[in-house]
């Protein structure tokens, strides 16, 4: 009795374990932010696109495919050439996600890896196109009407594919060696030219400051010339009048005051 009992619990634990397994192989989950395409061996890939939650399939007929339907970012460097023929290096970053009404005609067409298939090979098409219209100078002058331009071309050509740009810009922009020793170059010649033309300059005002000076001092003696002319030596006598009270002003402040006997050379009584 009790061996019949263990064997009924037995079977329908084990019909309970398989069940369940069936069950599980029938439900399937889609994370937020993400979409399934559904694959029947039957009848291939379905147009349905399934949203976010938990779902039936049809065990080992249906699979689901899922994908990521959120923006996420890629960096694109690229080589290509300017207008003059100036090698240019360009890393382009792009924000993209799929269309997701057609995801099915995506993953029959290009399949699940659609990012590594397409965003190179078309990003590299667009730069080579937009950078070949500018020279090097304007690609650095004119950077946000380039930017704006590879943003429209590339953000068409990727809507071809099924594929939405959320967000296109220029994050690296640089040039071959030639081209950046060439603006060093010219760089230093224009700093070199700053400094001549200043040196220039210096040397004009050091004229003008000595023209007017010479003029002061010719002005200054025409002008003792003509106080001499008319006062005769008075005007001599009263600036040593003049310059005598001065020194006489700066001796009596001074500590070390000599005085010397009226009449006698200042080397006194010295042999010949």
């Amino acid at each position: 009795m009790a061996a019949k009992v263990f064997e009924s619990i037995g079977k329908l634990g084990l019909g309970l374990a398989v069940a369940g397994g069936v069950v599980n192989s029938a439900l399937y989950n889609v994370d937020a932010g993400h979409r399934a395409v559904i694959f029947d061996r039957f009848r291939g890939v379905q147009d349905a696109v399934v949203g976010e939650g938990t779902h039936f399939l049809i065990p080992w007929v249906q699979k689901p495919i899922i994908f990521d339907c959120r923006s996420r970012p890629r960096n694109v460097p690229v080589i290509t050439g300017s207008k003059d023929l100036q090698n240019v290096n360009i890393t382009l970053r792009i924000l993209f996600r799929p269309v997701t009404a057609q995801l099915p005609r995506i993953f029959t067409s290009i399949g699940e890896d659609y990012d590594e298939r397409v965003l190179p090979s078309i990003t590299t098409e667009i730069l080579k196109s937009v950078v070949a219209r500018f020279d090097a100078g304007e690609l650095i002058t004119q950077r946000e009407l380039v930017s704006r331009q590879v943003s429209e071309d590339l953000t068409e050509r990727a809507a071809t594919f099924g594929l939405i740009l959320d967000d296109v810009s220029l994050t690296h922009l640089t040039f071959g060696k030639e081209f950046t020793e060439a603006v060093e170059m010219k760089q230093v010649a224009q700093q070199e030219a700053e400094r001549a033309r200043f040196i220039v300059e210096k040397a004009e005002q050091q004229k003008k400051a000595a023209v007017i000076s010479a003029e002061g001092d010719s002005k200054a003696a025409e002008l003792i010339a003509n106080s001499l002319a008319t006062a005769g030596d008075g005007l001599i006598e009263l600036r040593k009048l003049e310059a005598a009270e001065d020194i006489a002003y700066q001796l009596s402040r001074s500590r070390n005051i000599t005085y010397l006997p009226s009449g006698q050379s200042v080397l006194l009584q010295l042999p010949q």
